[in-house]
């Protein structure tokens, strides 16, 4: 397992990778958060978007140097009043799963989730 969060601009501010994790697992991570924080949404409202238009997203992930990655497993990291000051993404499990790491990081922070 890996999770990595940004800030609103989509920098690292922190990442961490569970011993014996592929090496892949960080760069999965961070790809689902960018995206997550680059479209302001969720990565899995974005995997369902991407169903719909997939040659805009498949242009996406080009422009973003692979850093974009619409697939479930990242939520954005909002503060009290709803704004948007970054996102959390993981990687090793099922996107469902990844899914609930990041959501119950960022509510264990004391901050919102969408």
């Amino acid at each position: 397992m890996a999770v990595v969060v940004v800030d609103d601009s989509g920098n690292v501010k922190a990442a961490q990778r569970e011993d014996g994790a592929s090496m892949f697992r960080v760069d999965v991570a961070l790809g689902k958060a960018w995206a997550a924080v680059a479209f302001g949404v969720s990565s899995r409202a974005l995997g369902e978007r991407a169903s719909e238009n997939p040659n805009f997203f498949v242009s996406m992930a080009s422009t973003a140097k692979g850093r974009f990655l619409p697939q479930p497993g990242a939520v954005l990291i909002k503060d009290e009043g709803g704004t948007i000051v970054g996102a959390v993404g993981a990687s090793g499990g099922s996107g469902d799963e990844d899914e609930e790491i990041c959501v119950d990081g960022v509510t264990s922070a004391g901050l919102r989730h969408e």
